[in-house]
């Protein structure tokens, strides 16, 4: 199992588990979902033929998650129906409902998916926190034919994400 250091929170080091993704690579499979039981999992294919904004957040009970999730929803109106963004996280998928009722008033434009099972896209994509199992915070772009065209992996879970980065990647695209 690959392990890396280099994250913090308020300057705690953690660790990330998982292998760390690269541009230019085949994106890897994973299975997350979108609601309790067998028929709700997703994987890469299930957006496949779009390009794909994996925005990745520890919790979206806590504001600096909830900014971010916030801000791709509102992206999501300025981009082309070719563009997925999916918001990962390991909250239960009840708790993501609730938040895309109480803080997208209903209007979520962004796919909201739990890896709280499987923990394979932290695994697979090198997002999951050792200490904690939960995801570090980061963005990955995937193109339409799954190859990745950008990489954040926050240093500093108290950080935000460069939305400008990820955004002018998936314009190039």
């Amino acid at each position: 199992m690959n392990e890396r250091s280099g994250l913090t929170h308020r300057s705690m080091p953690l660790t990330w588990l998982g292998k760390e993704v690269k541009i230019g690579e085949k994106a890897l499979d994973f299975t997350v979902r979108t609601a309790f039981g067998q028929a709700t999992i997703q994987t890469l294919a299930s957006t496949a033929g779009k390009i794909r904004i994996f925005s990745i957040a520890p919790s979206l009970d806590t504001g600096v998650c909830e900014m971010q999730a916030m801000r791709f929803n509102q992206e999501a109106e300025k981009l082309s129906d070719d563009v997925v963004i999916v918001q990962i996280s390991v909250d239960l998928p009840p708790a993501q409902g609730r938040f895309c009722k109480m803080q997208l008033a209903g209007d979520a434009k962004v796919k909201m998916v739990s890896d709280y099972a499987e923990k394979s896209f932290g695994m697979n994509y090198g997002y999951l926190i050792k200490e904690w199992q939960v995801l570090a915070r980061g963005i990955v772009v995937v193109d339409k034919d799954d190859i990745v065209r950008y990489v954040e992996y926050v240093p500093a879970i108290e950080q935000q994400v460069n939305f400008d980065a990820a955004l002018a990647a998936v314009k190039k695209l």
